[in-house]
C-alpha cells in the first residue's frame, strides 16, 4: 500500500470511528432520558407557554332553611315553631319619666300614635320573646289602652297587653272579641310587677312568664289562626328601591314629642331619636333600628272634652309613605276592621312589598302633614 493509500486509510478510519462515537452518545442520552443542552433548552422554552386551565368557582350552596318558616312580621327566617306562634301587642308608656323602656328594642314592629295631652303612645309586636333574655324578665313599663291601637293589634291576630284602659277601649276589645290581658283585672291580675323605685302609675312590668299564665288561665289560642295571612308581604332579600331621598324624618306630633329616625348607611336601618337623644332599650342599652318605617296618615280628632283621641279606621283607606335603605316611595292603604285586615299599595296599586327587617309604623294626622318632616 503506498503512502497516499495509507493516509486515506488512516483518515477514512478516523471519520468512521467519530461517526460511530457520536451516534452511540446521542443513543444513550435518549435511553437514559436525557435529552442534550440544546433539547433542555428547547424545553424550557415550550414550558413557559404552557397555559393551566383555569377551575371553574365553586358555586356557594344557598342556606339550608330546614325546620324554618319566614316570620309573617318581619319576613326572615325562624323557627317553624316560632313563625306560627300567636304574637303579643304591648302597650308601652312613651313619657320623658318611662324613658328608656324596658324591652321596646326587641318588638318586631312598633306603632307610635298620639294619645291626649300630646304625648304618644306606643305599642309593640312581639312574635317571639327569647326565654334567655333580660326581656323575658322586665318588659315595659306597660300603660293603659286606646281604643284604635286595640284595632291595631286585631290587624296582627295577636293577644293585646295593658294595664288598664278607656271606656273606648273597653267597647272596641268587645266588639272585636280580641283576647286581652290586662293588669288591672282578669287573668292579668298576677302577670305584671311594680317597680318601686319607679313612680306609680309608670312603674308596671311584665315577663314571659307572667303572659304565658295569664294565656293559660285564659285558655287563649297560642298559634296563628288557620285563615291568617299576615300583614305584609316581604321581598326575598334585602331590595333598594327608586323614590325620593329620606335620610331624615322628623315628627312633630307636638311640642312636647319630636322623634326623629336617622339613616345609617353602613347598615341599612334607620336609628331613633327622641327627648334629644338616642331611644335607647334599657335592657340591652342598644339604640332602637328599624330597616322599614311607613307613615300612615288618618283623620284624627278630639272624641271629647278630655282631649281623647279617635280616628277613621273602621272601614276606611288614605296616603301614606314606605321609607326603606334611605329612599321614600308613596302609598295608599286600606282597612276593613270588621274583617281584621290592613293592606298598603305601591303607587301603581299592587299590595306593597317591604324589605325583611323590622318595621316602625307611624299613625299621623292627616291634617298636619307637613309635620312629617323628611330630607
Amino acid at each position: 500500500m503506498g503512502k497516499k493509500q495509507k493516509a486515506g486509510f488512516i483518515l477514512g478510519l478516523i471519520v468512521l470511528l467519530m461517526s460511530v462515537l457520536g451516534c452511540k452518545k446521542k443513543q444513550t442520552s435518549e435511553i437514559n432520558g436525557e435529552p442534550s443542552n440544546d433539547l433542555v433548552q428547547f424545553e424550557k422554552t415550550e414550558s413557559t407557554i404552557t397555559v393551566t386551565p383555569t377551575k371553574e368557582p365553586t358555586p356557594t350552596e344557598a342556606p339550608s332553611h330546614d325546620g324554618m318558616a319566614r316570620s309573617l312580621l318581619t319576613g326572615e327566617w325562624v323557627d317553624e315553631a316560632v313563625a306560627k306562634q300567636r304574637p303579643f301587642a304591648v302597650m308601652l308608656n312613651n313619657i320623658t319619666f318611662a324613658n328608656p323602656q324596658s324591652g321596646i328594642g326587641d318588638a318586631d314592629i312598633l306603632y307610635e300614635a298620639i294619645v291626649e295631652g300630646g304625648i304618644t303612645r306606643l305599642m309593640g309586636i312581639y312574635g317571639n320573646i327569647d326565654p334567655s333574655s333580660n326581656t323575658a324578665k322586665r318588659l315595659g313599663s306597660v300603660r293603659s289602652a286606646r281604643h284604635y291601637y286595640v284595632s291595631f293589634a286585631d290587624e296582627y291576630d295577636a293577644i293585646f297587653v295593658h294595664f288598664g284602659q278607656t271606656s273606648y277601649a273597653i267597647k272596641k276589645m268587645k266588639k272585636l272579641g280580641i283576647d286581652t290581658i290586662n293588669g288591672m283585672q282578669g287573668v292579668g291580675g298576677n302577670s305584671f310587677y311594680r317597680d318601686n323605685k319607679i313612680k306609680k302609675p309608670h312603674n308596671a312590668f311584665t315577663s314571659l312568664k307572667g303572659l304565658q299564665d295569664a294565656v293559660e288561665k285564659g285558655k287563649y289560642r297560642t298559634t296563628y289562626k288557620e285563615n291568617y295571612e299576615g300583614h305584609f308581604a316581604f321581598y326575598e332579600t334585602d331590595t333598594d328601591l327608586k323614590g325620593d331621598s329620606a335620610q331624615k324624618i322628623k315628627f312633630k306630633y307636638s311640642k312636647v314629642i319630636t322623634p326623629v329616625l336617622q339613616y345609617d348607611g353602613s347598615t341599612k336601618e334607620y336609628l331613633r331619636f327622641q327627648y334629644d337623644g338616642p331611644h335607647i332599650d334599657y335592657n340591652t342599652k342598644e339604640q332602637l333600628h328599624f330597616k322599614n318605617i311607613i307613615v300612615q296618615f288618618v283623620k284624627e280628632w278630639n272624641i271629647d272634652k278630655n282631649g281623647y283621641q279617635t280616628m277613621d279606621i273602621e272601614d276606611a283607606s288614605g296616603d301614606g309613605y314606605y321609607i326603606t335603605n334611605g329612599v321614600l316611595t308613596k302609598i295608599t292603604w286600606k282597612k276593613n276592621e270588621s274583617t281584621k285586615t290592613m293592606r298598603y299599595y305601591d303607587a301603581d296599586g299592587k299590595e306593597l312589598t317591604i324589605n325583611p327587617g323590622k318595621t316602625f309604623i307611624s299613625i299621623f294626622p292627616n291634617n298636619r302633614v307637613n309635620d312629617v318632616i323628611v330630607e
